[in-house]
């Protein structure tokens, strides 16, 4: 395509700057970064048969500099001016042979292609059977034969796919791994949490040096009190142990004693003994970390006063909170790995143990619980955590890279690289969409080669030559646009 110097001037501009980087001078022309510039590059003032008003002034030694108004070299020499019809052309070699003149000519007969037509530099439906220019001066661009075919495929030169960076990539089958992220809280496995209370009224002699946070073990002495309580229970057990007699008139002694939560090593002691202790130790039902500490030295407790809180988190949960749309992939028993913040250099795992029954209104979210092993305790209660479910299959289906599938949001394209510069537009169906692919069900197989870079250009090119092959059609009426899908 031509492009006005106006256009090109501030990129020229730059390329001098740039202090000669990638460009090399010729006595015809020159080339930056593989593009050929046609136009004035020697010292040759401007040829008799230039028309148009100066759009600019270069270096009069082929140098590239360039001025936007009159100025000389350090030499004392002047820029020479270069007229609107000496514009530079960015296209490939191939096409520079091929084009028609800014006056209309018809290409060289050495050119073996037949131009059918040409159409609107600048996409607009509309073409012209002969060449001509629009409203801005810029050329009307022909279409050859072979390019314009009505087998649904396209044709691009070599030289514009290496401009635009077509790049091609095999579908082939493949195993998807479709990650669900969710962020989520640790929290404790409820069924971990024990706590130390009394069923009956009780005053307390002394707690042992344990406080909230501290690690206690199983039989772990806590709290030492008496109960008045347990102590007339244990007398009424001692003597039906001592009179058998009695025992068969008070009876249910020692169940009394358990139904008050008496300690089994205070049944075993008074059985022993025969006798009942003034005061009763009560120890840690679990292994666990003390969440809450209430007792105090010479308090009274009353039944159900929460003494001590005591949770094992050698096991404990994430709950992440799952999008609506993403609950018909979500199973338990999947893999999770869940990252928590301020441990970023390292992975949990674990697997979805429960899918919660409700549905946050406010948030339409729903909770899993997934259970995490915690042996040394540093996962603690309502830390940050980003968990990622796999809900992969383990079966190869047909897939494609993500950046193949053009969507327009009610189909979508994939363009299948028939070689040679040939393309062509497919609708497909799509399925799972995994981390870096795209599950094909429909219009593709693997081996198919598919457009993965510039398939966005390539799209917009086909659509545009589809709605030309409907103008031309129409004998009648060629300046008239007409719709004509793929």
């Amino acid at each position: 395509m031509s492009i006005r110097i106006t256009s090109v001037f501030l990129t020229l501009v730059a390329i001098s700057a740039a202090g000669a980087g990638g460009y090399y001078a010729g006595s015809n022309g020159f080339r930056v970064e593989g593009l050929a510039f046609s136009g004035p590059a020697t010292s040759k003032p401007a040829s008799a048969s230039a028309t148009g008003p100066v759009i600019y002034y270069r270096d009069p030694d082929g140098k590239p500099f360039y001025a936007a108004s009159p100025r000389k070299t350090a030499e004392g020499r002047d820029f020479l001016p270069v007229l609107a019809s000496e514009d530079l052309n960015f296209d490939d070699q191939a096409s520079l042979k091929e084009k028609p003149s800014a006056t209309g000519a018809e290409p060289s007969a050495a050119s073996a292609r037949k131009i059918l037509y040409y159409r609107n530099p600048m996409g607009l439906p509309d073409t012209s059977p002969v060449p001509k220019k629009d409203s801005m001066g810029m050329d009307y661009l022909p279409v050859y034969d072979g390019e314009d075919s009505d087998d649904g495929t396209l044709k691009i030169s070599l030289g514009k796919m290496q401009r635009t960076g077509v790049r091609s990539e095999r579908a082939a089958s493949r195993v998807l791994s479709v990650p669900v992220r969710a962020s989520g809280t640790i929290q404790l496995d409820e069924r971990r949490i024990s706590v130390v209370a009394t069923r009956s009224d009780a005053f307390i002699e002394k707690v042992s040096d344990v406080t909230t946070g501290d690690k206690v073990a199983k039989g772990q002495d806590l709290v030492r009190l008496y109960s008045p309580d347990i102590a007339t229970a244990g007398a009424q057990y001692v003597t039906e142990l001592s009179d058998p007699e009695r025992r068969s008139v008070l009876g249910g002694a020692r169940q009394r004693l358990e139904n008050l939560g008496a300690p089994a090593d205070l049944i075993k002691e008074i059985e022993r003994t025969r006798k009942v202790p003034l005061a009763v130790t009560w120890t840690a039902s679990q292994d666990g970390i003390v969440l809450e500490r209430n007792a105090i030295d010479g308090m009274k407790a009353a039944p159900g006063d929460v003494l001590f809180r005591i949770a094992d988190v050698s096991t404990v949960w994430a709950l992440a909170d799952i999008a609506e749309r993403d609950l018909p992939r979500i199973a338990p028993g999947q893999d999770v790995a869940v990252r928590v913040r301020g441990f970023d250099d390292r992975l949990f795992a674990g697997k979805v143990s429960l899918i919660y029954p409700q549905v946050n209104k406010e948030t339409r979210t729903t909770r899993v619980r997934v259970e995490l092993a915690n042996p040394d305790g540093i996962l603690r209660p309502d830390m940050y955590v980003e968990a990622e479910i796999a809900t992969g299959t383990e079966m190869p289906v047909t897939a494609v890279p993500a950046s193949a599938v053009i969507d327009s949001g009610t189909r979508q394209v994939v363009l299948i690289d028939k070689g040679e510069g040939r393309f062509e537009p497919r609708v497909v169906t799509v399925g799972r969409r995994g981390t870096d692919y795209v599950e094909i069900r429909e219009g593709i197989a693997p081996g198919d080669d598919v457009v993965v870079a510039a398939n966005f250009l390539i799209d917009a090119e086909s659509n545009l030559k589809a709605a030309l092959r409907g103008l031309s059609s129409d004998a009648q009426k060629p300046d008239q646009p007409k719709e004509k899908p793929l």
